[in-house]
C-alpha cells in the first residue's frame, strides 16, 4: 500500500488488504469527516446510491491530496503513479488493488461497471498541475477541463445508470463551464500558487499581460476581460441545462440546481466589481451546497489550487466535494483583525442575547468556567440570530436575503473580518479557540432556509436531515467548547442534539402546524390514521399513539447520546448532565400529560432549569444516569434508522 505520511488523510486509514467493509467504512468516515466535514450525499439522493458515491468521493480526494498536498512535485509525481498502478488492478487480472480506498472503489466500479477512463483522467490533470502553470490558447484550458472536471460528471453519471453519449456531453457542457467559473473566481488564489487559468489570448485581446495579471493592476480592462470570460462560461451552462430533463426524477432537481450554483458563482463575481485580481468574491459554501442539490454534498468550489478545483467541478456535476481549502480559512481564523476590546464588547452582546432568549441552554451555560461560557453565548447568539430570520415576519425573497446575508458574514468571519456585525469578533474567537469548522454552521443555515421551503417530511429520514442541520449541527458545536478527546463524542453529540429536537417537534406540534409546518414524516401519519389537519388538535387515540411513537424514537436517541457525558472534559460534565436532564424530562412529561400538546404548551419552569444545574454542580453527581425517569421507569425503544454522520 502507498506509504503517505504526508497526507492528513492517511492517519486514519485502515490497513492494507482489508476487507470490504471496513473499506467501505473508512469511505464513508472520510466523507463525513474529512476537513471541514461537509456531507457528501444529498438528501435527495437515492439511499441505496450513498455508499457508491463515498467511494467515489474517497477515490477523488485522495487523488487530490496526493497531487496537491506533497510539497515536493516529483514525490507527488511518483505517489500518483503507483495510485493509478493500484487502480489498474482493478480492472486486471492481478491479485486486486490493497489500499482500502481502492478495495471499496472497487465494488462500485463492478456494481455499476464503471471503466477506468475516468478515474485515470482525473490523474493525467493531478499530474498536470504540477508541470503547467500558463495556458496560451482557449484550447488548452479546453483539454485541462477534459481531464480535470469532466471525467467527475461522467462518473456521477454512471453511479446513476446514466451512459450514453449524448447525456454524457451535455455533462461535459456543464462541468467545464463549473470549471471556468472556479477559475475566474479563484484568480486572487491561483496566483499566490503561481497559476493562471484565463488563456494568454485572451489576456492580449483585452490588452492585458501576464505580468500585469502577477502585479494584480486592477483596472476597466480586467472588467472587460471578466465580463467576455463570464460570457462564455454562461453560454457553456446554458449549452448543458437539458441535463436535468434527461436524468430520472429523483437526480433532476440535483442536476438542475448544481448549474444554478455555478451561475451564482458568476453572479457573486459580477456583484462584487469583478476584482478576483485582489479578493475572492464571498460566496458562502452552504449556499453552493444548496444551490447543488447536495447530490453528493461538501464543500464546492473551495478556496484552493486548481486542482482542488477540479474535485470541486465533481461536486458539482454531481456531488463529489473537495475543501483544500478549508486549511487557508483555518489559518485565515487565526488572523483575526478584532482587536481584545471588540472581542470583550462582542462577547458581552452574545451574552445579552442569550440571556434576552431565556432559554434552557443559557441558563446551563453557568455551569462552565468562564471562557466556555462565554464561547457558549456566542454559538447561541449566531444561531439565534439565524433562526430569527427564518421565524420572523417577512417575504421569502427577504428571508432568503437575509439568511445569504449570515453566510457572507459568517465567511467573512472565517476569514478574520469581524467588523460587518457585533457578535462576529467573538463568534471568529471562538471558532478559533475550539477550532470550531465552519461547516456546522454553514448546515444550520442550510436547515434554516428549508424552513422557508420545506414544509412537511416525507420519511423519517428525510426529518433526520433536517434535524441533524438544525440541531445536529448545535450538539458538535458545543461539544468542541466542551472539549473531548474520545472519537466517538461527535456521534453521540449528534445523537442528542436530534433528542433535543425531536423533543421540541413533539411539544411544539400545534404552533408548528399553526405557522405552516408538519415535522411529523408523512408515512408516521400515515401509519397511525392521521393527516395533516388532525395537528391542530384536539388530542386523539390515534394522535396519542403517533406521538408515542415518536417519543420512543427520542428516547432511543437520548439512550444512545446519553454516555457523552462522561466523555468530554470534567470542567463541561455538570453543564451537559443538566441540558439532558433538562430536555429528558421535558419529553417525560409530555408523556405524563398523555401526549396532550395541545391542550396548553409543555414547560419547564426556570426553578426546575436552576435546579438541574445546581445538582448536576454536586461533586459527582453527573456520575448518575442523565436521564429523567419515564412514567412507570420504562424506557421503550423504537427503530431510530437516522444515519450516523459523526462516528
Amino acid at each position: 500500500m502507498l506509504s503517505t505520511p504526508e497526507l492528513e488523510i492517511a492517519k486514519n486509514v485502515p490497513r492494507e488488504n482489508c476487507g470490504a467493509e471496513e473499506a467501505q467504512r473508512y469511505t464513508r468516515w472520510l466523507a463525513t469527516h474529512h476537513y471541514e466535514n461537509f456531507n457528501v450525499v444529498s438528501w435527495l439522493l437515492p439511499k441505496h446510491l450513498h455508499q457508491d458515491f463515498y467511494n467515489v468521493y474517497a477515490y477523488c480526494r485522495w487523488s487530490d491530496d496526493l497531487g496537491d498536498e506533497v510539497a515536493d512535485g516529483p514525490r507527488a509525481l511518483q505517489l500518483l503513479d503507483a495510485w493509478e498502478d493500484e487502480l489498474r488492478t482493478i480492472y486486471s487480472d492481478r491479485a486486486g488493488p490493497s489500499h482500502p480506498v481502492l478495495i471499496a472503489l472497487r465494488e462500485t466500479i463492478r456494481a455499476k461497471q464503471i471503466p477506468q477512463r475516468p478515474f485515470s483522467d482525473l490523474l493525467r490533470a493531478f499530474r498536470q498541475d504540477q508541470r503547467v502553470h500558463r495556458y496560451a490558447t482557449w484550447e488548452g484550458v479546453y483539454d485541462y477541463c477534459v481531464y480535470s472536471a469532466n471525467p467527475v460528471g461522467r462518473l456521477v453519471l454512471y453511479l446513476c445508470g446514466c451512459r450514453d453519449d449524448e447525456r454524457q456531453k451535455l455533462s461535459d457542457y456543464t462541468c467545464t463551464a463549473l470549471q471556468l467559473a472556479n477559475f475566474w473566481q479563484d484568480v486572487s488564489v491561483d496566483l499566490q500558487k503561481g497559476r493562471i487559468y484565463i488563456p494568454i489570448e485572451e489576456l492580449t485581446a483585452h490588452g492585458l499581460s501576464e505580468q500585469v495579471i502577477v502585479e494584480r493592476k486592477f483596472d476597466q480592462r480586467y472588467v472587460a476581460l471578466m465580463k467576455s470570460l463570464i460570457g462564455r462560461t454562461r453560454e457553456l451552462f446554458t449549452a448543458g441545462l437539458p441535463l436535468s430533463e434527461r436524468v430520472d426524477a429523483t437526480l433532476r432537481v440535483d442536476i438542475e440546481l448544481f448549474t444554478r450554483g455555478g451561475l451564482a458563482i458568476l453572479d457573486a463575481i459580477e456583484s462584487s466589481g469583478y476584482n478576483t485580481l485582489q479578493r475572492r468574491p464571498a460566496l458562502s459554501k452552504a449556499t453552493k451546497l444548496k444551490l447543488v442539490g447536495r447530490a453528493l454534498g461538501g464543500k464546492l468550489l473551495a478556496s484552493g489550487s486548481s486542482n482542488s478545483s477540479s474535485v470541486a467541478v465533481v461536486a458539482a456535476s454531481g456531488g463529489m466535494a473537495v475543501a483544500a481549502g478549508e486549511q487557508t480559512q483555518n489559518a485565515a481564523r487565526s488572523r483575526s483583525i478584532a482587536t481584545d476590546e471588540q472581542i470583550r464588547g462582542s462577547y458581552a452582546e452574545c451574552n445579552r442575547i442569550a440571556r434576552a432568549s431565556k432559554s434552557s441552554f443559557y441558563l446551563a451555560f453557568f455551569g462552565l468556567p468562564r471562557p466556555k461560557r462565554n464561547a457558549l453565548c456566542a454559538l447561541y447568539a449566531f444561531m439565534r440570530l439565524v433562526d430569527d430570520v427564518s421565524d420572523e415576519p417577512g417575504g421569502l425573497d427577504t428571508k432568503r436575503s437575509g439568511l445569504a446575508r449570515w453566510r457572507a458574514l459568517l465567511d467573512e468571519a472565517v476569514a478574520g473580518r469581524t467588523s460587518a456585525h457585533p457578535i462576529l469578533p467573538a463568534l471568529a474567537d471562538t471558532m478559533s479557540r475550539y477550532q470550531i469548522p465552519a461547516r456546522y454552521f454553514h448546515d444550520l443555515i442550510l436547515g434554516a432556509e428549508m424552513d422557508l421551503t420545506v414544509k412537511s417530511y416525507a420519511t423519517f429520514d428525510r426529518l433526520s436531515e433536517y434535524c441533524y442541520r438544525v440541531a445536529g449541527t448545535v450538539g458538535l458545536t458545543c461539544l468542541h467548547v466542551f472539549e473531548f478527546r474520545d472519537p466517538h463524542a461527535p456521534d453521540l453529540a449528534e445523537r442528542l442534539g436530534l433528542a433535543f429536537q425531536l423533543t421540541n417537534i413533539l411539544r411544539d406540534v400545534r404552533g408548528d402546524f399553526d405557522m405552516g409546518r408538519v415535522y411529523l414524516p408523512e408515512e408516521d401519519l400515515a401509519r397511525f390514521g392521521c393527516n395533516q389537519q388532525d395537528l391542530r388538535g384536539p388530542l386523539t387515540p390515534k394522535l396519542r399513539d403517533l406521538l408515542q411513537f415518536e417519543s420512543n424514537r427520542a428516547w432511543r436517541l437520548y439512550e444512545e447520546g446519553a454516555p457523552l457525558v462522561n466523555r468530554v472534559n470534567a470542567d463541561s460534565r455538570a453543564t451537559l448532565w443538566a441540558l439532558v436532564r433538562t430536555y429528558s424530562t421535558l419529553l417525560a412529561r409530555i408523556e405524563e400529560e398523555g401526549f396532550d400538546v395541545f391542550s396548553s404548551r409543555v414547560r419547564l419552569s426556570n426553578a426546575e432549569k436552576i435546579q438541574y444545574l445546581v445538582v448536576a454542580g454536586m461533586s459527582g453527581w453527573w456520575n448518575r444516569d442523565a436521564l429523567a425517569k419515564r412514567s412507570g421507569d420504562r424506557r421503550r425503544t423504537g427503530g431510530v434508522g437516522l444515519r450516523r454522520r459523526a462516528g
